[in-house]
């Protein structure tokens, strides 16, 4: 089962050819036995749980009926294993029993004998102890496959087994929900590793490079058979790279590398990788799909980026860092800085306390070698902050619970190293991890202040290293006894976090629900609310301006009354991952919402799943194709979503820099008017989402969530739009002339045209 996983972690796309034939797999996808609460009783083959309650397998168990719940579960059935299954199959070693995804951590037994934990075999002899919740991950989004050997006397061939599943959920949706869960003997395909997706492809020249691996996971079968590579561009369906077959045999644990090169396209080509096996009869398709980059290399002059309205309260500390691109070494000026501010010529940070309030139009100039640039910056000094959506990095989904103060200073770094701070982009953010586990002592000192674990051992230097380089500091936390990790949170202790957060320099809280819907008296709209205002009351007797993020999932509609509470952003959504499937669901369900979206105020669709991700501490590129990272990016710049990357900022390619530094798409996001795009056309696949601008102009998306390439004219006026105008494709940076009463676009599946029309 090592391969299976390996291929999981990886994100490759594997699909089987061939269909299952009857009686070579047992569905589990029906209802189970259910029950809340823990008792390792539930694991033995004979209690008597006829008094549970069922539930479907495809869904959490909030999504099948049950009253949002945190904490222990079981699920039970009770399934004949055929000894036909082995007798049929062509290996007849191993049995795999398939779990689907489990929210959070699991222990699976059968027969009464614990056989995994969290997606891994264990040993028969392993305790099933309650340490399984206890790891540096979440497990949330990591499939469950299990393998057990045939000759194992714990499986009862032809007779009645018991399969008990025991879940632990931190936080939101919990338990068995993707709905593909089944029993199957293990097949050679198995063991077949195709590594495509380790790294990314590295742009040389004009050519894509790529090495990819051929491994045999198991330590018994050579594995044999034909493999071979070919490359279709999307658009126009052209050929444009196949590989000679190669006939492959690998002996145990052997692995062969291959070195692949396909000259630069300017669309996404889908290669797919093919291994005809020549023995088990049977064929295995891997597929992935080429970058392309579509934003010009930045110009060496100088030009100033990002918002051109920034704000503070009065009093409080003022900072920011004129965002531009352009040759370095560079100087800067600011013309008409209110009193109170100064300005670093050379590295082009603003700092200082303004007291007055007012609308303070500043003249920012950027200047090197080449030449000059000037921009009028707004600086409004008032009781609003956050006017645009936060630019930034959330240690979450890449670090998850591994994270620490060397990456969150090495990503730092890297806003400088990589010109990300040249865009505009500003907050560095440690999200959970960085307290006192819930389990030990002490988590707090004696007079009640908030202690940090011994990967972040001084907070106010971390914050004092960030500001130095020009950026802002975040912090996470929750209004429950606990964090989602199970952590230390602020639960009865508010108003000394706040005091401890402005001590450390930080502008900037993720304050997420999780335990406290064990402190909630209901679900009412006011036990929603009453939290966020506590914590609300103690950021405003602090001598600092903290945005205030609200990540509570959605919960009561809470675009409508976020506001009310303080907040400056919040969670419309559960949690986003790197699949196409979550992220149409998420991105494209940001309708109702709309109207709520203005400056200070924005609707959180979650973070960025772009390049390195993983939920630490194992990182696999992102498995969305080059097309729907396009539409990602796209999508939330017209919603004026906050943009946070959720990446390994170290491990940025050239790829993922293209889609994170393109001025004239950020933009969108970072317009003053602040106006969330609006879905104004719906045909079939095709989506129309048109966002209105400060100057007058629209932006609009058109998105294709087909699974094929699709040729469509656009009747601008059907979506809200005026012909005539000058039309802009954004991502390319280029004119398209006057907009027609037609608008013709060729979109590949899952992807997306940007334009801007004056």
């Amino acid at each position: 089962m090592k391969n299976l996983l390996c291929l999981l972690a990886l994100g490759i796309t594997l699909s089987l050819q061939a269909q299952t034939p009857k009686g070579e797999s047992i569905n589990l996808n029906q209802k189970w036995r259910f029950i809340q609460g823990d008792n390792i009783a539930y694991a033995k083959p004979g209690f008597d749980d006829a008094g549970w309650k069922t539930i479907q397998t495809d869904r959490t168990w909030e999504e099948s009926g049950y009253e949002k719940y945190d904490g222990y579960a079981w699920f039970r059935i009770k399934v004949i294993i055929p000894l036909k299954l082995k007798q049929s199959a062509f290996l007849k070693d191993s049995l795999r029993i398939y779990l689907g995804k489990i929210d959070d951590f699991d222990q699976v037994f059968l027969n009464g004998s614990l056989i995994g934990i969290n997606g891994k075999n264990v040993s028969a002899r392993t305790v099933p102890d309650t340490m399984f919740k206890a790891g540096t991950q979440s497990y949330w989004d990591v499939e469950r496959p299990y393998s057990i050997s045939a000759s194992d006397p714990r499986i009862k061939w032809d007779q009645e087994n018991v399969i008990a599943v025991r879940v632990f959920d931190w936080n939101g949706g919990g338990g068995m929900y993707s709905g593909d869960q089944a029993i199957t003997m293990i097949k050679v395909s198995d063991y077949l590793a195709i590594e495509n997706n380790i790294s990314p492809y590295k742009f040389v020249n004009d050519n894509l490079k790529k090495t990819i691996n051929l491994r045999n996971t198991s330590a018994s079968y050579t594995i044999e058979g034909d493999f071979s590579i070919r490359a279709i561009n999307k658009l126009t369906g052209e050929e444009i790279y196949k590989n000679e077959i190669l006939n492959i045999a690998l002996k145990p644990f052997q692995k062969q590398v291959l070195d692949i090169q396909i000259k630069k396209p300017d669309q996404s080509a889908l290669i797919t990788y093919s291994f005809d096996f020549t023995k088990a009869g049977t064929k295995i398709y891997v597929t992935d799909e080429t970058p392309y980059i579509t934003t010009p290399l930045p110009s060496a002059l100088p030009r100033i980026n990002g918002a051109s309205v920034t704000a503070a309260r009065p009093g409080k500390p003022f900072l920011f860092t004129i965002p531009a691109s352009g040759d370095r070494p560079m100087t800067f000026e600011a013309l008409n800085l209110p009193k109170g501010l100064n300005l670093d010529p050379n590295s082009g940070i603003i700092s200082g306390k303004v007291d007055l309030k007012g609308e303070y139009k500043v003249v920012l100039k950027a200047k090197n070698e080449k030449g000059v640039d000037s921009r009028e910056l707004t600086i409004s000094i008032g009781d609003r902050i956050c006017l645009t959506p936060p630019m930034g990095w959330n240690s979450w989904n890449c670090w998850g619970l591994a994270v620490d103060e060397q990456k969150v200073i090495a990503s730092a770094h890297t806003y400088l190293n990589k010109g990300l701070m040249n865009h505009g982009w500003t907050y560095v953010n440690i999200d959970d991890g960085w307290e006192i586990r819930g389990d030990l002592n002490p988590k707090r000192d004696p007079e009640g202040n908030i202690l940090t674990n011994e990967k972040f051992p001084d907070m106010k230097r971390l914050g004092d290293s960030i500001h130095a380089l020009g950026l802002k500091f975040g912090i996470y936390s929750s209004p429950g006894p606990l964090t989602c990790g199970g952590y230390t949170a602020s639960y009865q202790h508010e108003e000394q976090d706040a005091r401890s957060y402005a001590s450390w320099g930080i502008d900037y809280l993720k304050y997420d629900w999780c335990s406290y819907g064990n402190i909630a008296k209901d679900a009412t709209l006011a036990e929603y609310k009453k939290p966020y205002f506590v914590m609300r009351d103690a950021l405003n007797k602090v001598d600092r301006d903290i945005v205030y993020s609200l990540c509570q999932y959605g919960m009561g509609d809470v675009w409508k009354w976020g506001d009310e509470v303080g907040g400056n952003l919040w969670r419309t959504t559960g949690d986003i991952t790197d699949t196409w499937e979550s992220l149409r669901e998420i991105g494209f369900g940001q309708v109702k919402n709309q109207p709520y979206a203005k400056p200070g105020n924005w609707n959180d669709p979650d973070m960025l799943i772009v390049g390195w991700v993983g939920w630490g501490p194992s990182l696999h590129p992102t498995r969305l194709t080059p097309d729907e990272q396009y539409t990602h990016i796209s999508l939330w710049c017209l919603l004026s979503a906050p943009l946070l990357i959720g990446c390994d900022l170290q491990r940025l390619d050239e790829f993922t820099l293209n889609l994170l530094t393109n001025d004239e798409v950020i933009a969108l996001n970072q317009d003053p008017l602040g106006s969330q795009a609006k879905q104004t056309l719906v045909d079939g696949d095709i989506q129309v989402w048109v966002k209105e601008m400060a100057d007058g102009s629209k932006a609009f998306g058109v998105f294709n969530l087909g699974g094929k390439t699709a040729n469509f004219i656009l009747e601008p006026e059907k979506a809200g739009l005026k012909p005539g105008g000058e039309l802009r494709d954004l991502w390319r940076q280029k004119s398209m002339g006057k907009a027609g009463n037609l608008i013709s676009v060729a979109i590949p599946s899952h992807g997306v045209m940007l334009y801007k029309l004056k």
